[in-house]
């Protein structure tokens, strides 16, 4: 049965992971390597010792993704900063990031 059927989940948490780090969700590289474990399983039960060099090369990027996209993150009060900054003239709020320079006053 999970050679059979596990094939098919692989597939879309797959998908789902790519489609997630294409829209930079933090969670993406955690969803990754849950899949990866799952992959391990399969390949284990059908034998397949050929894919373990990727499961383990994709553990290691996965983990390294997410560590570098964690400490990638803007704080809260860095955010609330950027989106509260005023632009050259002072004389109004920015709305968007891109309409605004950042002055720290």
């Amino acid at each position: 049965m999970i050679a059979t059927y596990l094939p098919w989940l692989l597939s879309v948490i797959t998908i789902w992971m790519t489609v997630l780090a294409g829209n930079k969700h933090p969670k993406a590289w955690l969803v990754g390597g849950a899949n990866q474990a799952l992959w391990l399983v399969w390949i284990c039960t059908v034998g397949a010792w050929g894919l373990l060099p990727m499961n383990l090369a994709l553990w290691i990027v996965y983990g390294r993704n997410h560590l570098k996209w964690a400490s990638e993150v803007p704080s809260t009060q860095r955010q609330s900063e950027l989106l509260s900054c005023s632009r050259r003239d002072g004389n109004c709020q920015c709305q968007q990031l891109a309409e605004c320079i950042y002055e720290k006053t």
